[in-house]
């Protein structure tokens, strides 16, 4: 075999595919308790002191090298709640999210102890707040529903005829979806709400499949 050809099975044999440009990679936790009318999501407001300061979002940030994304949820959702990784049992991996800049969002299920709840003691250097809501809310109130348009700006000095296309090529174009539940005073909106919504929609439709089974 080419040497060339030994190279490429090196980098790419047994490779686990990841976002192709991707640079940064977070990982968060999507954090259930369970409360005497259901489960609950437990949701942070980040710190006014950090960047996007004052919105909701759920325990996460940056993987580490070598880290998975279980690990780094786990790891920062006891920085930031000092929640021990022994009480939250994972529940799996739900979709990832990334977008065009490059940015990959993998979350992790897991549901945390009452003991681990009740030991939780946020860090203001980071998070601001916490609250839980009901998945029930979720599931009972459609959410408001916004998005904006992904638009491409060609540069006037494209070379169309060399790459063999017409100036009047069309060029993809994208949307992005914003829901926003608005709970006690609370917005969970954009990819928290995107993950919410997987989850609850997880939920309530094998709940429903079940109940159709003879």
């Amino acid at each position: 075999m080419r040497e060339e050809l030994k190279i490429l099975r090196r980098r790419f044999g047994g490779h686990t595919p990841s976002l192709l440009g991707e640079k940064n990679r977070y990982a968060v936790l999507c954090p259930l308790v369970e409360r005497e009318d259901g489960l609950h999501f437990l949701y942070e407001v980040r710190s006014r002191t950090l960047s996007q300061g004052g919105e909701v979002c759920f325990p996460g940030g940056r993987m580490e090298p070598g880290e998975s994304p279980e690990e780094c949820a786990l790891r920062e959702t006891e920085e930031e709640l000092a929640i021990p990784a022994r009480e939250i049992t994972l529940l799996g991996t739900p979709d990832f999210i990334s977008n065009q800049a490059g940015f990959l969002l993998r979350p992790v299920l897991g549901v945390v102890s009452p003991r681990g709840f009740a030991a939780m003691r946020p860090s203001p250097a980071e998070v601001e707040t916490v609250f839980t809501a009901p998945l029930s809310f979720f599931h009972d109130t459609p959410p408001q529903s916004w998005h904006y348009d992904l638009l491409p700006r060609v540069p006037e000095d494209f070379p169309y005829e060399a790459v063999g296309i017409p100036r009047d090529y069309a060029w993809a174009r994208g949307r992005v979806d914003i829901p926003i539940w608005y709970w006690q005073g609370h917005a969970v909106w954009g990819m928290t709400a995107r993950l919410t919504a997987q989850v609850v929609r997880a939920l309530y439709d094998d709940e429903a499949n079940e109940k159709e089974e003879p």
